[in-house]
């Protein structure tokens, strides 16, 4: 079933009310499920708004964490599946996926493109989990309280063979909660796989966050629905994979998008006890061309 098929029916300015609604909600970091409008304008606005961007963010991440097998994962929150889509893809060997959601909508949503996947309609903060290679929480950890958030952590870090990844909204806040849910990952024997260049405590000052952008193009009703001219948004994210053993973290990461001039490319890499600008020259030719390549989230030697 295709996004736009499920919007079939629905006037376009009640979508681009659920749509609006739905927005305003996610920047301050509430539960989709929670808002009041009708259910099917509800999981519509999400399906054509940020299921396209919950996916491009966790595939972007999944890029990040090297040649892994991995044959199950846990995705809590899950909504309509949008990161074990992701996964699937990323994946080959992925052959058991467990989603927990509460929202009985979303859960009906995603069993459309996830059929074969065991899915769980529940409260993954109140939940027990069963083991799997990776636990992943994406836009999810977030909507939870520091106490329960911390506990949810714990009880996915104990399901995970192999490791456990958090993404969050790409803003102070959600910059917040993925360095707070990484420090204590840390704490209970964790290796931090990316984006930070080792275990070292985040260099980033308190005015600032680290966060990267993915970006995705847009349907014709998504520009609609999102009042855009452009046919692409950037979505921005912040994350942490954290492993329980064998884990090697990159030399440096590029944290802001690299700022071209002419002869010299100036990158601002987290080196994991510092952020600083490093310049890189025209003179040398080898490192010049690589940082011509080099984007915004990659590792850098």
């Amino acid at each position: 079933m295709k996004v736009e098929e499920y919007a079939a029916g629905i006037p376009l300015a009640a979508l681009e009310k659920a749509a609006a609604q739905l927005s305003e909600h996610y920047r301050a970091g509430k539960a989709s499920g929670k808002l009041r409008m009708e259910e099917r304008e509800r999981v519509a606005a999400y399906l054509l708004t940020r299921f396209p961007a919950t996916y491009a963010a966790v595939s972007a991440v999944l890029g990040q964490v090297g040649d892994v097998e991995v044959e199950s994962m846990l995705d809590l929150g899950a909504g309509a599946g949008a990161a074990s889509l992701a996964a699937k893809e990323r994946f080959a060997g992925l052959r058991r996926m467990t989603l927990v959601e509460t929202d009985a909508a979303s859960v009906a949503a995603g069993r459309a493109w996830l059929p074969d996947a065991d899915w769980v309609c529940g409260n993954f903060a109140e939940a027990a989990f069963a083991e799997h290679d990776v636990v992943l929480a994406s836009y999810a950890l977030g909507e939870l309280k520091t106490a329960a958030r911390m506990q949810a952590l714990e009880r996915a870090w104990a399901a995970a063979r192999r490791m456990v990844m958090v993404i969050e909204p790409g803003s102070t806040a959600g910059f917040g909660v993925v360095r707070e849910c990484r420090d204590r990952l840390l704490e209970m024997g964790g290796r931090t796989v990316a984006p930070c260049p080792g275990d070292l405590p985040c260099p980033m000052g308190a005015d600032d966050w680290c966060h990267f952008g993915a970006r995705l193009e847009r349907s014709k009703l998504h520009r609609r629905l999102k009042h855009g001219q452009l046919s692409y948004e950037d979505e921005k994210y912040s994350y942490a994979v954290v492993a329980k053993e064998g884990a090697e973290a990159c030399a440096g990461r590029i944290v802001r998008r690299p700022a071209h001039h002419p002869g010299l490319i100036e990158l601002t890499v987290c080196r994991g006890d510092r952020v600083a600008v490093e310049r890189v020259n025209k003179r040398d030719r080898n490192k010049f061309g690589a940082a011509r390549r080099a984007g915004w989230g990659e590792a850098w030697p």
